[in-house]
Protein backbone atom coordinates (compact mmCIF):
# COMPACT_ATOMS: atom_id res chain seq x y z
CA UNK A 1 0.00 0.00 0.00
CA UNK A 2 1.16 3.45 -0.87
CA UNK A 3 0.32 5.64 1.90
CA UNK A 4 1.47 9.77 1.91
CA UNK A 5 0.60 12.35 4.09
CA UNK A 6 1.65 15.35 2.50
CA UNK A 7 -1.67 16.57 1.63
CA UNK A 8 -5.09 15.60 2.00
CA UNK A 9 -4.86 13.36 5.21
CA UNK A 10 -8.37 11.78 5.23
CA UNK A 11 -7.24 10.20 2.13
CA UNK A 12 -4.96 6.85 1.51
CA UNK A 13 -3.49 6.03 -1.47
CA UNK A 14 -3.53 1.83 -2.27
CA UNK A 15 -3.15 -0.36 -5.54
CA UNK A 16 -6.36 -1.41 -6.88
CA UNK A 17 -7.99 -4.28 -6.09
CA UNK A 18 -9.73 -6.22 -8.98
CA UNK A 19 -11.92 -8.18 -6.98
CA UNK A 20 -14.07 -5.22 -5.12
CA UNK A 21 -13.11 -2.49 -6.92
CA UNK A 22 -14.28 -2.40 -10.36
CA UNK A 23 -17.88 -1.09 -9.95
CA UNK A 24 -16.70 1.82 -7.91
CA UNK A 25 -13.68 2.62 -10.29
CA UNK A 26 -16.36 2.62 -12.67
CA UNK A 27 -19.00 3.90 -11.09
CA UNK A 28 -16.33 7.24 -10.41
CA UNK A 29 -15.14 7.77 -13.89
CA UNK A 30 -18.57 7.74 -14.63
CA UNK A 31 -19.34 10.86 -12.47
CA UNK A 32 -16.20 12.73 -13.58
CA UNK A 33 -16.95 15.42 -15.79
CA UNK A 34 -14.82 14.61 -18.29
CA UNK A 35 -13.23 16.89 -20.60
CA UNK A 36 -13.82 20.44 -21.45
CA UNK A 37 -17.35 22.46 -22.23
CA UNK A 38 -15.98 23.82 -25.15
CA UNK A 39 -14.70 22.05 -28.35
CA UNK A 40 -13.64 18.47 -29.33
CA UNK A 41 -12.64 15.73 -26.59
CA UNK A 42 -11.44 12.69 -27.50
CA UNK A 43 -11.33 10.08 -24.07
CA UNK A 44 -10.44 6.19 -24.78
CA UNK A 45 -13.03 4.47 -22.71
CA UNK A 46 -12.14 2.51 -19.61
CA UNK A 47 -15.45 1.39 -18.35
CA UNK A 48 -16.20 -1.97 -17.21
CA UNK A 49 -12.10 -2.85 -17.88
CA UNK A 50 -9.84 -0.33 -15.94
CA UNK A 51 -6.78 -2.31 -16.71
CA UNK A 52 -7.39 -1.43 -20.88
CA UNK A 53 -4.85 1.18 -21.86
CA UNK A 54 -2.10 -0.53 -19.40
CA UNK A 55 -2.58 -4.16 -19.52
CA UNK A 56 0.14 -4.39 -22.60
CA UNK A 57 2.83 -3.28 -20.09
CA UNK A 58 4.65 -5.96 -18.45
CA UNK A 59 4.87 -3.43 -15.27
CA UNK A 60 2.04 -1.22 -14.80
CA UNK A 61 -0.19 -0.69 -11.50
CA UNK A 62 -3.98 1.30 -10.55
CA UNK A 63 -3.75 2.94 -7.72
CA UNK A 64 -6.81 4.41 -5.83
CA UNK A 65 -7.64 7.73 -3.72
CA UNK A 66 -9.88 5.83 -0.68
CA UNK A 67 -11.46 7.94 2.40
CA UNK A 68 -10.13 7.01 5.64
CA UNK A 69 -13.48 6.92 7.40
CA UNK A 70 -15.97 5.61 4.62
CA UNK A 71 -13.38 3.83 2.01
CA UNK A 72 -15.39 5.42 -0.74
CA UNK A 73 -12.94 5.68 -4.23
CA UNK A 74 -12.41 9.54 -5.14
CA UNK A 75 -9.42 9.37 -7.30
CA UNK A 76 -7.85 7.02 -9.88
CA UNK A 77 -4.69 7.01 -11.45
CA UNK A 78 -2.59 4.34 -13.60
CA UNK A 79 0.70 4.21 -14.31
CA UNK A 80 2.87 2.18 -17.06
CA UNK A 81 6.68 1.67 -17.41
CA UNK A 82 8.41 0.89 -21.19
CA UNK A 83 12.20 1.30 -22.35
CA UNK A 84 11.90 4.05 -25.03
CA UNK A 85 14.79 5.37 -27.69
CA UNK A 86 15.61 8.83 -28.35
CA UNK A 87 17.47 10.56 -31.32
CA UNK A 88 19.76 12.66 -29.42
CA UNK A 89 22.21 11.41 -28.48
CA UNK A 90 21.67 8.59 -30.60
CA UNK A 91 20.71 5.39 -29.87
CA UNK A 92 20.13 6.77 -26.25
CA UNK A 93 17.54 4.40 -24.62
CA UNK A 94 15.69 5.57 -21.29
CA UNK A 95 12.99 4.05 -19.12
CA UNK A 96 10.31 5.97 -18.88
CA UNK A 97 7.00 5.72 -17.13
CA UNK A 98 3.98 7.33 -18.62
CA UNK A 99 0.47 8.80 -16.32
CA UNK A 100 -2.94 7.76 -17.86
CA UNK A 101 -5.94 8.10 -16.94
CA UNK A 102 -5.98 10.40 -13.63
CA UNK A 103 -9.10 11.39 -12.57
CA UNK A 104 -10.78 12.77 -9.49
CA UNK A 105 -14.55 12.31 -8.34
CA UNK A 106 -15.72 16.64 -8.32
CA UNK A 107 -16.45 16.83 -4.74
CA UNK A 108 -13.19 16.13 -3.80
CA UNK A 109 -11.36 18.01 -6.26
CA UNK A 110 -8.82 21.20 -5.59
CA UNK A 111 -8.13 18.99 -2.18
CA UNK A 112 -5.05 17.52 -3.18
CA UNK A 113 -6.10 14.68 -4.01
CA UNK A 114 -4.66 14.47 -7.80
CA UNK A 115 -1.23 15.81 -6.67
CA UNK A 116 -1.46 12.94 -4.18
CA UNK A 117 -2.18 10.04 -6.38
CA UNK A 118 0.54 11.47 -8.98
CA UNK A 119 2.68 11.84 -6.15
CA UNK A 120 1.98 8.30 -4.86
CA UNK A 121 2.82 7.00 -8.66
CA UNK A 122 6.17 8.37 -9.25
CA UNK A 123 7.07 6.77 -5.94
CA UNK A 124 5.50 3.48 -7.88
CA UNK A 125 8.07 4.52 -11.26
CA UNK A 126 11.02 5.37 -8.90
CA UNK A 127 11.01 2.09 -7.04
CA UNK A 128 10.17 -0.37 -10.68
CA UNK A 129 13.21 1.81 -12.32
CA UNK A 130 11.93 4.89 -14.12
CA UNK A 131 13.98 7.28 -14.86
CA UNK A 132 11.51 9.71 -16.14
CA UNK A 133 7.97 10.48 -16.20
CA UNK A 134 5.90 11.82 -19.00
CA UNK A 135 2.03 12.17 -19.90
CA UNK A 136 -0.22 13.94 -22.38
CA UNK A 137 -3.15 16.06 -21.82
CA UNK A 138 -5.37 18.58 -24.05
CA UNK A 139 -4.21 22.05 -24.31
CA UNK A 140 -7.23 23.64 -23.29
CA UNK A 141 -7.64 21.25 -19.91
CA UNK A 142 -6.15 24.38 -17.64
CA UNK A 143 -6.43 22.41 -14.25
CA UNK A 144 -4.00 19.62 -15.82
CA UNK A 145 -1.77 21.81 -16.98
CA UNK A 146 -1.83 23.43 -13.51
CA UNK A 147 -1.38 20.82 -11.50
CA UNK A 148 1.60 19.11 -13.76
CA UNK A 149 3.55 22.02 -15.56
CA UNK A 150 3.35 24.16 -11.63
CA UNK A 151 2.66 21.53 -9.05
CA UNK A 152 4.59 18.97 -9.97
CA UNK A 153 7.16 20.34 -11.82
CA UNK A 154 6.92 19.29 -15.43
CA UNK A 155 8.13 20.66 -18.38
CA UNK A 156 6.82 20.91 -21.93
CA UNK A 157 8.36 17.71 -23.98
CA UNK A 158 5.85 17.59 -27.37
CA UNK A 159 2.71 19.71 -29.03
CA UNK A 160 0.83 17.16 -31.20
CA UNK A 161 -2.63 16.92 -33.22
CA UNK A 162 -5.27 14.64 -33.12
CA UNK A 163 -7.10 13.99 -36.06
CA UNK A 164 -10.76 13.10 -35.95
CA UNK A 165 -12.74 12.53 -39.70
CA UNK A 166 -15.82 10.69 -39.68
CA UNK A 167 -15.63 7.20 -41.46
CA UNK A 168 -19.26 7.86 -42.64
CA UNK A 169 -17.69 11.08 -44.99
CA UNK A 170 -15.24 9.21 -47.00
CA UNK A 171 -16.48 10.71 -49.95
CA UNK A 172 -16.37 14.78 -48.85
CA UNK A 173 -12.57 14.23 -48.73
CA UNK A 174 -10.83 16.67 -51.12
CA UNK A 175 -9.89 14.86 -54.23
CA UNK A 176 -6.78 15.40 -56.62
CA UNK A 177 -7.85 13.10 -59.31
CA UNK A 178 -5.57 10.82 -57.77
CA UNK A 179 -6.58 7.18 -60.00
CA UNK A 180 -6.33 4.11 -58.37
CA UNK A 181 -4.57 2.46 -61.20
CA UNK A 182 -1.42 4.51 -60.24
CA UNK A 183 -1.32 4.08 -56.86
CA UNK A 184 -0.88 0.14 -54.80
CA UNK A 185 -1.94 -0.69 -51.36
CA UNK A 186 -0.93 -4.19 -49.68
CA UNK A 187 -1.25 -5.60 -46.51
CA UNK A 188 2.64 -7.08 -45.58
CA UNK A 189 3.26 -9.42 -43.01
CA UNK A 190 4.23 -8.84 -39.55
CA UNK A 191 7.90 -9.94 -40.18
CA UNK A 192 7.93 -7.35 -42.95
CA UNK A 193 6.18 -4.47 -40.59
CA UNK A 194 8.98 -5.33 -38.15
CA UNK A 195 12.07 -5.20 -40.35
CA UNK A 196 10.64 -1.99 -42.03
CA UNK A 197 9.72 -0.05 -38.68
CA UNK A 198 12.94 -1.13 -36.63
CA UNK A 199 14.26 1.49 -39.61
CA UNK A 200 11.61 3.83 -39.64
CA UNK A 201 11.91 4.40 -36.18
CA UNK A 202 15.54 5.54 -36.10
CA UNK A 203 14.21 8.67 -37.85
CA UNK A 204 11.93 9.65 -34.64
CA UNK A 205 13.06 11.48 -31.71
CA UNK A 206 11.06 9.27 -29.41
CA UNK A 207 9.90 5.81 -30.15
CA UNK A 208 9.16 2.54 -28.11
CA UNK A 209 11.44 -0.32 -28.25
CA UNK A 210 8.98 -3.03 -28.14
CA UNK A 211 7.83 -2.55 -31.67
CA UNK A 212 7.20 -5.74 -32.21
CA UNK A 213 4.75 -6.25 -29.10
CA UNK A 214 2.96 -3.06 -30.53
CA UNK A 215 2.44 -4.96 -34.11
CA UNK A 216 1.58 -8.24 -32.57
CA UNK A 217 -1.03 -7.14 -30.45
CA UNK A 218 -4.54 -8.74 -31.60
CA UNK A 219 -6.68 -5.43 -31.48
CA UNK A 220 -3.56 -4.40 -34.44
CA UNK A 221 -5.60 -5.16 -37.57
CA UNK A 222 -2.17 -4.82 -39.80
CA UNK A 223 0.18 -2.73 -41.25
CA UNK A 224 -0.41 -1.78 -45.11
CA UNK A 225 1.95 -0.10 -47.38
CA UNK A 226 1.01 2.33 -50.28
CA UNK A 227 2.47 3.81 -53.32
CA UNK A 228 2.88 4.34 -56.73
CA UNK A 229 3.65 1.47 -58.68
CA UNK A 230 5.47 2.77 -61.78
CA UNK A 231 8.22 3.98 -59.14
CA UNK A 232 8.13 0.79 -57.37
CA UNK A 233 9.12 1.76 -53.34
CA UNK A 234 7.04 2.11 -50.46
CA UNK A 235 6.09 5.83 -49.65
CA UNK A 236 3.68 5.51 -46.35
CA UNK A 237 3.14 2.27 -43.83
CA UNK A 238 0.22 2.72 -41.32
CA UNK A 239 -1.23 0.10 -38.68
CA UNK A 240 -4.58 0.43 -37.31
CA UNK A 241 -6.03 0.17 -34.17
CA UNK A 242 -9.69 -0.75 -33.00
CA UNK A 243 -10.45 1.30 -29.79
CA UNK A 244 -13.02 3.00 -28.26
CA UNK A 245 -14.29 6.43 -26.95
CA UNK A 246 -16.12 7.59 -23.88
CA UNK A 247 -19.84 9.10 -23.41
CA UNK A 248 -21.81 7.55 -26.17
CA UNK A 249 -19.69 4.34 -26.46
CA UNK A 250 -18.48 4.15 -30.36
CA UNK A 251 -15.73 2.44 -32.28
CA UNK A 252 -13.08 4.06 -34.15
CA UNK A 253 -9.92 2.91 -35.94
CA UNK A 254 -6.81 4.21 -34.68
CA UNK A 255 -3.89 5.44 -37.57
CA UNK A 256 -0.28 5.31 -35.41
CA UNK A 257 3.14 4.55 -37.21
CA UNK A 258 2.04 6.72 -40.25
CA UNK A 259 5.72 7.34 -42.24
CA UNK A 260 6.03 8.84 -45.67
CA UNK A 261 9.14 9.55 -47.95
CA UNK A 262 9.17 10.78 -51.79
CA UNK A 263 7.44 13.76 -53.40
CA UNK A 264 3.73 12.73 -53.54
CA UNK A 265 2.98 12.48 -49.98
CA UNK A 266 -0.34 14.50 -49.82
CA UNK A 267 -2.12 12.49 -52.67
CA UNK A 268 -0.88 8.57 -50.76
CA UNK A 269 -1.87 10.26 -47.37
CA UNK A 270 -4.74 10.96 -49.05
CA UNK A 271 -5.25 7.85 -50.76
CA UNK A 272 -5.01 5.67 -47.45
CA UNK A 273 -6.89 7.82 -45.64
CA UNK A 274 -9.64 7.01 -48.13
CA UNK A 275 -8.54 3.36 -47.94
CA UNK A 276 -8.85 4.31 -44.17
CA UNK A 277 -12.16 5.33 -43.62
CA UNK A 278 -13.90 2.62 -45.97
CA UNK A 279 -12.41 0.09 -43.96
CA UNK A 280 -13.84 1.96 -40.86
CA UNK A 281 -17.33 1.75 -42.78
CA UNK A 282 -17.27 -1.82 -43.06
CA UNK A 283 -16.81 -2.56 -39.55
CA UNK A 284 -19.80 -2.39 -37.10
CA UNK A 285 -20.16 0.46 -34.93
CA UNK A 286 -16.88 2.16 -36.28
CA UNK A 287 -17.71 6.13 -36.95
CA UNK A 288 -14.39 7.72 -36.93
CA UNK A 289 -10.94 7.68 -38.22
CA UNK A 290 -7.93 9.36 -35.93
CA UNK A 291 -4.56 9.87 -35.76
CA UNK A 292 -1.89 11.90 -33.78
CA UNK A 293 0.61 13.40 -34.85
CA UNK A 294 3.63 15.78 -33.95
CA UNK A 295 3.90 19.29 -34.98
CA UNK A 296 7.04 18.48 -36.04
CA UNK A 297 6.29 15.31 -38.04
CA UNK A 298 6.43 16.27 -41.92
CA UNK A 299 3.07 14.34 -42.53
CA UNK A 300 1.35 16.53 -39.94
CA UNK A 301 1.00 18.77 -43.11
CA UNK A 302 -0.74 16.23 -44.78
CA UNK A 303 -3.38 14.96 -43.39
CA UNK A 304 -6.58 15.71 -45.51
CA UNK A 305 -8.41 18.68 -44.77
CA UNK A 306 -12.55 18.34 -44.48
CA UNK A 307 -15.23 20.68 -42.91
CA UNK A 308 -15.78 17.50 -40.67
CA UNK A 309 -12.44 17.27 -40.02
CA UNK A 310 -11.89 17.94 -35.88
CA UNK A 311 -8.48 19.20 -34.75
CA UNK A 312 -7.50 18.41 -30.60
CA UNK A 313 -4.28 20.26 -29.48
CA UNK A 314 -2.34 17.68 -27.35
CA UNK A 315 0.45 18.72 -24.95
CA UNK A 316 3.24 16.10 -23.81
CA UNK A 317 4.82 16.64 -20.58
CA UNK A 318 8.25 14.92 -18.85
CA UNK A 319 9.66 15.24 -15.68
CA UNK A 320 12.99 13.06 -14.86
CA UNK A 321 12.59 11.10 -11.54
CA UNK A 322 15.78 10.48 -10.28
CA UNK A 323 19.51 10.74 -11.12
CA UNK A 324 20.13 7.29 -9.75
CA UNK A 325 21.63 4.86 -11.59
CA UNK A 326 22.36 7.23 -14.57
CA UNK A 327 25.65 7.07 -17.06
CA UNK A 328 25.05 10.13 -18.65
CA UNK A 329 22.70 11.97 -16.66
CA UNK A 330 23.79 15.33 -17.75
CA UNK A 331 23.01 14.03 -21.58
CA UNK A 332 20.00 12.63 -20.82
CA UNK A 333 18.87 15.54 -18.97
CA UNK A 334 19.42 17.72 -21.51
CA UNK A 335 17.72 15.58 -24.24
CA UNK A 336 14.50 15.51 -22.29
CA UNK A 337 14.20 18.85 -21.69
CA UNK A 338 14.72 19.84 -25.68
CA UNK A 339 11.47 19.85 -27.40
CA UNK A 340 10.69 17.44 -29.77
CA UNK A 341 8.25 16.93 -32.65
CA UNK A 342 8.64 13.89 -34.79
CA UNK A 343 7.34 11.15 -32.19
CA UNK A 344 5.69 7.90 -32.11
CA UNK A 345 2.82 8.25 -30.81
CA UNK A 346 2.08 4.23 -28.90
CA UNK A 347 -1.29 3.40 -29.52
CA UNK A 348 -1.49 1.02 -26.26
CA UNK A 349 -2.02 4.40 -24.55
CA UNK A 350 -4.55 6.29 -26.61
Amino acid sequence: MVNSTTECKVVIIREFDKERDVKVVEKLERNCEIGTKKGVSIFTNMMGDPLSRIRFYPIHVILVAELLESKEIVGVVRGCIKNVGTTTPPGSLLKMGCIIGLRVSPTYRRKGVALKLVTSLEEWMVRNGAEYSYLATEKNNEASKALFALKCNYVSLSSLVIFVHPTSTSTSLPTKHISERDIKIEKVNIDQAISLYKRILKTKELYPLDIDTILKEKLSLGTWVCYYKDEGCIKLQNIILVSESLSRPFGFLFLYGLHGEGNNLGNLMEFIWRFTSRLGESMKDCRVVITELGLGDPLANYVPQTDSMSCIDDLWYTKRLSSIGHNNGKDEEMAMKRYVGNVFVDPREF
